[in-house]
């Protein structure tokens, strides 16, 4: 397909996007807070979906909007209410700062996604790159939305595949494709089909470990262990002892039960950013019969005081979006760092070609190698 026109020029967008602000991983990455498919998305609406702009009681819902920049964008051409889902505790932060940094006089309803999108008559979505993500969203958002309603979805081109359409297809009866603009491209779904069912959390038993796993759809590796926590789950042995333990970017939670099982009295926290891998964390340790592993849907370990935390496992995550980062390690091991107590241990895997080994000594303290591989290291660093 060919490219469709510009952007308007003049448009009360331009003012509210250049005030617009990253949260701190993606600005250490070197991202912007908005890109050319937050902006498609709201030309969509102003162009074809004028009356819900002037519709005060019009029910207009978000979901995944990075940091806010639709929500802004709403508010800016006059919206003055909506329903939000962001999965992303960073997002919503982000998206709280941006809208009181510009005055915004929206009011934002926070939902879960199976209600988010609830009587609602237009629905802006950012595309997920994870297919099964993208079918739950879908299968949430039929089974409530308006039968008129209109989802308009969009993202960058490299991020964007044609099997993003018959996932949506598999919930709404018609999804139309846009051209390509500013190297971005919006998919709109109609017709919301009855009956859909809400998508299931997988689940699958690692037998090698004798842990099952139980990951709702988006949560990173799904219901499997990635090789990086199988690597640190491979040198756990010595453990300090511990009062009060963390696994930090938990994901599923599948390094929180092994800490449950390996330090029987210690109380365990689990925390994330996402809260698709809250909930996931949540079931896996319900499923050992751990439940009493506490997750928290957390920015980092925002919620935990200094100096705090006796030990913390960590397998940081090294993509912000799509960009390849390090500054969100970074980011985690310095908060590592904080909640630890002097003398308290951050067992860590990472990436052996990205060489962490000198910001595990600065930020958190003395730290030995417990195993390597061409793929990954895993290190102990010892809080000075």
């Amino acid at each position: 397909m060919t490219d469709s026109p510009a952007h308007p020029v003049d448009s009360p967008l331009d003012a509210v996007f250049a005030r617009l602000q990253p949260h701190a991983d993606a600005a250490t990455s070197g991202l912007r807070a908005f890109d050319a498919a937050d902006r498609y998305l709201l030309d969509e609406v102003v162009a074809r979906h004028p009356s819900l702009m002037r519709d005060p009681d019009a029910r207009i819902a978000v979901i995944d909007d990075a940091h806010g920049a639709l929500v802004a964008g709403l508010n800016a051409l006059g919206v003055r209410r909506a329903s939000v889902h962001q999965d992303s505790v960073a997002a919503r932060n982000a998206t709280a700062a941006n809208l009181a940094r510009l005055g915004a006089e929206i009011t934002v309803e926070a939902r879960s996604l199976d209600e988010v999108a609830e009587g609602a008559s237009l629905v802006l979505l950012r595309l997920p790159r994870s297919l099964e993500r993208l079918d739950a969203i879908a299968r949430a958002v039929a089974r409530v939305v308006d039968p008129a309603a209109v989802v308009v979805a969009g993202n960058m081109l490299k991020h964007m595949t044609p099997r993003q359409n018959a996932v949506l297809e598999g919930a709404f009866a018609r999804v139309d494709v846009s051209l390509a603009r500013g190297k971005a491209r919006l998919l709109t779904a109609t017709g919301p089909r009855s009956g859909v069912a809400p998508a299931e959390p997988t689940r699958t038993h690692d037998s090698e470990l004798g842990v099952d796993i139980v990951a709702v759809a988006g949560t990173f590796a799904g219901a499997s262990i990635d090789i990086g926590t199988r690597a640190l789950l491979g040198a756990l042995d010595g453990l300090p002892d511990a009062r009060l333990a963390l696994d930090l970017a938990c994901g599923s939670g599948v390094l929180a039960v092994a800490l449950a099982r390996r330090l029987p009295g210690a109380h365990i926290i689990a925390s994330d950013v996402s809260a698709v891998a809250v909930e996931s964390a949540r079931h896996t340790a319900a499923a050992n019969g751990a439940e009493a592993i506490e997750v928290r849907h957390d920015d980092g370990a925002a919620s935990l005081a200094d100096a705090s935390v006796d030990l913390v496992l960590l397998n940081p995550p090294f993509h912000v979006g799509g960009a390849v980062a390090t500054g969100i390690a970074h980011r985690l091991i310095g908060e590592a760092a904080r909640v630890l107590r002097p003398g308290g241990e951050l067992r860590c895997v990472w990436n052996s070609s990205l060489a962490y080994r000198p910001t595990l000594e600065r930020l958190v303290g003395p730290t030995r190698q417990l195993a390597r591989t061409r793929k990954f290291t895993v290190t102990a660093s010892t809080r000075r």
